[in-house]
């Protein structure tokens, strides 16, 4: 595709924005050298990275390729034996760290995120063991570790022992005969040798070697003969110890030239993910969607916005074309945003072309085109001495050359800049010539013929971009299927030129002209009251359909919520009576059990049992009789205030309301109103909810307990949950029965059973107060607790 095209529809704008994005250079030079192409199968592809990335962003964030260097060539040129420094070095271990970070970023063990980037990101090997290698022996850039080596190590040992050496031996001068030559005390160092400070005058007192002389030359610095060995000593020692660096970063240097097809590798990978997430990013930056490439050059952009554009403030516009027609002929006022349309449709394919996601709603198609051509702006030039009509006439000349069956063409004001009629003939000359062969087209224009010519002709069809006359602001949305007017007349009149004026101008339109510029006008009228008209229908669906709904959501949940309160009353119910007859039982057990030889007792308990269980069985036998019973009331005995029971919910309320012949009406259950049908109810009588139940008090059931429940629980060993569950039950058991005081065993352990305790302790309401165990009770491993 031509670079002109590129720069005019802005994609170089784009490019700067991906490449923004990107991490690493190599990835940022990828950015900036994309470039489009029509090889679908390429396209999906990168379109499938794209969304796979955007999905990894959006679950578990954005990879970091912060670390990574651009460390290529260093890494070639060790298959050229050459020795890498300790920043390059340095880097390398940086760029291999980062592969380790991505790869555990890639997700190998988590099946939730294999995707087409798994692969890549299987790929990386950050090579552990040349990092390892590298970060022992290199610290930082200017320092190299004493462990780099074993001969390195003891080499800066002798240093030091020299250093302290001369020191000492200097330091003795400057304490003893020396110190009266001296112009200072301290030991100095010049070329790399230990030296002393001596007045000029006493330089013959000092016996030694020159190095230095101050700037007044009232100093000399002297290496004194005595010293002169040992710092001979120490010179040859740093010699040493640059060698043996030297030879570190060699052996370093041929591990990475050893492993540097795997790092060559890793760099292509990382700069390939780079590229990719870069991609991702922009797409998300963008609210952009994945494309649906057509098999038939046409398009359908839905919601496109230009990219450019603040996405807060850009109107978003519906476009087509090649399906029912393959022209479309734009109109409308200037300042409207027929060349942003122009622009939208021309670099939404560019982008869609070149793999990126594009700022639509989701399912757009765009077109697989090989070329789109671009005649947009003035290019008048003065050195060339072209005009605007000039500028524009010799780009269509270019166009009309060089198209292809698989081209998109973009013409802005088609036929502007010369004569009215010359250029409205051009204009439809143009079209007529593309649209004889096929050629998608769109073209905007304020020529009155080609508004015309797109009605008179099949497979071209009108446009327009809306505009509020009463505000003189463009709306900036496309009406495909309606020709636009460009508002001369109102908009001069809204600016103050004088009626008189606009209607002599009115009088001098031709008749034609006017007559289509008032049916235009009609059109135009008739279209917004009909889209008002919709508008408002739509609202109105919407809050129907939200109210439907939210009455049935009501109406099932209220269902839902009186057959669980029935259902659970029920269950209650059932529990209560197994429970006083399983007390019961115990109870009898357990004084047959410790009771002794007071038989008659035994058996007056034994009968008082046996009343018990028919109780409850009777009492089973009528909620069964209930459950079985036969519902139905004849309407014509039904008045409003009778006491009913609704059999399938088991709400019992007043008639409110006389049957319908259908036999429905409303019962009021409390201050709830149910609907039902006579076929749901029986007559009741409902008791009065104020009515005084007699009470007896039994201790029955806590009279098996007090014989049998211990003083101690031991919970040792078990989980916490598992224990806290057990010491609830123990505690209602123990409290029941009357204990005053009971001893907990949990032992001491982590200490984590013994807060768990103490922590459900403070929550139980009966439980007066608690401590740890005193010696001789168990000490920590023991919580003493006492009920109130």
């Amino acid at each position: 595709m031509n670079e002109k095209v590129l720069k005019q529809l802005e994609f170089d704008k784009i490019l700067n924005k991906l490449s923004d994005l990107a991490s690493t250079q190599e990835a940022k030079g990828e950015c900036a050298g994309l470039k489009p192409v029509n090889d679908l199968s390429l396209l999906n592809r990168m379109q499938q990275e794209n969304e796979d990335a955007l999905n990894r962003i959006f679950k578990i964030g954005t990879p970091v390729f912060g670390g990574i260097k651009n460390i290529r060539q260093a890494v070639l040129s060790t298959r050229q034996e050459f020795i890498l420094s300790t920043r390059e070095l340095m880097d390398t271990a940086s760029t291999l760290e980062s592969c380790r970070q991505l790869k555990a970023y890639g997700g190998d063990d988590n099946d939730s995120l294999n995707d087409c980037l798994s692969d890549l990101f299987y790929c990386l090997d950050p090579l552990p063991q040349l990092v390892a290698a590298i970060r022992r022996c290199i610290l930082t850039e200017d320092e190299i570790a004493d462990d780099a080596s074993s001969e390195l190590k003891d080499i800066r040992r002798k240093i030091k022992l020299s250093n302290d050496r001369i020191r000492s031996e200097l330091n003795s001068m400057i304490n003893g005969s020396y110190k009266t030559f001296l112009m200072e005390p301290v030991i100095t160092l010049r070329n790399g040798r230990f030296c002393l400070p001596v007045k000029a005058e006493c330089k013959n007192q000092v016996p030694g070697m020159v190095h230095d002389t101050s700037s007044t030359g009232s100093t000399l610095f002297i290496e004194p003969a005595s010293s002169v060995k040992l710092n001979n000593d120490i010179k040859e020692l740093m010699l040493a110890e640059k060698q043996e660096i030297q030879r570190i970063l060699s052996e370093l240097s041929i591990r990475v030239a050893e492993n540097s097809e795997q790092i060559t590798a890793n760099l292509d990978i990382l700069k390939k993910l780079d590229f990719i997430f870069s991609r991702a990013r922009l797409a998300a930056d963008m609210d952009a969607m994945r494309p649906v490439y057509s098999d038939d050059l046409s398009f359908d952009l839905k919601k496109a916005r230009h990219p450019l554009i603040n996405k807060k403030t850009v109107v978003p516009i519906d476009v087509y074309l090649g399906k029912a027609f393959d022209q479309l002929v734009i109109t409308g006022p200037n300042t409207g945003g027929k060349t942003v349309t122009l622009k939208t449709v021309g670099l939404i394919h560019i982008m869609g072309l070149s793999g990126l996601f594009i700022p639509t709603a989701d399912n757009s198609v765009i077109g697989l085109y090989s070329e789109i051509f671009a005649d947009i702006g003035d290019e008048q030039s003065i050195e060339q001495s072209l005009s605007t009509f000039s500028s524009h006439m010799t780009n269509i000349v270019k166009i009309l050359r060089s198209y292809t069956k698989d081209s998109l063409c973009l013409f802005d004001e088609l036929g502007a800049g010369t004569d009215p009629e010359e250029g409205a003939a051009l204009a439809q000359a143009v079209l007529n010539f593309l649209h004889v062969r096929k050629i998608n087209t769109m073209a905007t224009t304020h020529y009155s013929e080609l508004k015309i010519y797109a009605l008179n002709t099949e497979g071209i069809e009108n446009a327009s971009q809306e505009f509020d006359v009463e505000s003189l602001k463009p709306t900036y949305h496309l009406l495909i299927g309606v020709p636009g007017k460009s508002n001369a007349f109102a908009i001069s009149r809204k600016l103050g030129l004088p009626g008189y004026v606009i209607e002599e101008a009115e009088r001098r339109m031709d008749d034609k002209d006017a007559g289509f510029e008032a049916v235009v006008e009609k059109l135009e009228a008739a279209r917004q009251e009909l889209e008002n008209v919709r508008k408002e229908a739509v609202l109105e669906r919407e809050s129907a359909k939200k109210t439907k709904d939210e009455l049935e959501h009501r109406y099932s949940r209220l269902e839902k919520e009186s057959d669980r309160i029935i259902k659970d009353a029920k269950q209650e119910a059932k529990e209560i009576l197994q429970k006083a007859k399983k007390e019961a039982d115990e109870t009898l057990r357990d004084i047959q059990k410790y009771g002794g030889s007071d038989k008659e007792g035994i058996k007056k308990l034994e009968a008082d049992r046996r009343r018990l269980r028919e109780s409850i069985n009777s009492g089973n036998e009528a909620n069964e009789k209930k459950d079985n019973v036969k519902a139905g009331i004849d309407p014509s005995r039904i008045t409003i205030g009778m006491e009913v029971e609704i059999v399938s919910s088991g709400f019992k309320g007043t008639v409110a309301t006389r049957p319908d012949p259908k036999g429905n009406l409303v019962v009021l259950c409390g201050i709830i109103k149910y609907r039902t049908n006579c076929s749901e109810l029986i007559e009741t009588v409902i008791k009065d909810p104020y009515e005084k139940k007699p009470h007896n008090a039994s201790k029955g059931s806590a009279l098996g307990h007090a014989m049998t429940i211990s003083t101690e629980l031991n919970i040792i060993g078990q989980t916490t949950s598992d224990g806290i569950a057990e010491l609830h039950k123990y505690l209602d058991d123990a409290y029941m029965s009357h204990l005053t005081e009971v001893r907990i065993v949990h032992g001491k352990g982590t200490g984590a059973l013994r807060t768990a305790v103490r922590e459900a302790l403070k929550k139980i309401k009966y439980v007066d107060s608690f401590r740890s165990g005193e010696y001789g009770e168990g000490d920590a491993g023991v919580t003493i607790v006492k009920f109130k």
